[in-house]
């Protein structure tokens, strides 16, 4: 039994999604908005970060300790590698709490992806 205690969580601000970047049919992307995307989307271009980031996007409260995410076929040290890329391109947030480390998928990034590949369809 551990004699960590997780401290308590400070209530999270009200989220307003702000979109990295404008639909792509809407108007051509700046540089800056084209580096943001692509960074995001190359992220999700390895199949074990993309599930990774499913992972953590699908799990019940929207959060997922490194622990009930790292069967994903590659070992502890790939799989934080993986995860900090992730964090990296701006999809993930951690926080850690005694030894674990809890990630959340960044409120804004799903929306925000969402609306920039959905005018195509």
């Amino acid at each position: 039994m551990s004699n960590v205690k997780a401290l308590p969580r400070e209530p999270e601000a009200l989220e307003v999604t702000v979109p990295c970047c404008p639909p792509l049919t809407e108007r051509p992307l700046t540089a800056e908005e084209a580096e943001t995307t692509a960074r995001m989307f190359k992220a999700l271009a390895d199949p074990v970060r993309l599930r990774l980031f499913s992972a953590v996007a699908s799990h019940e409260g929207g959060e997922a300790c490194v622990c009930d995410i790292s069967d994903v076929g590659v070992s502890q040290p790939t799989v934080s590698h993986h995860l900090k890329k992730l964090k990296g391109a701006g999809l993930l947030t951690s926080e850690r709490r005694g030894t674990w480390v809890y990630y959340r998928v960044e409120p804004s990034v799903l929306a925000a992806m969402g609306q920039t590949l959905g005018a195509l369809g």
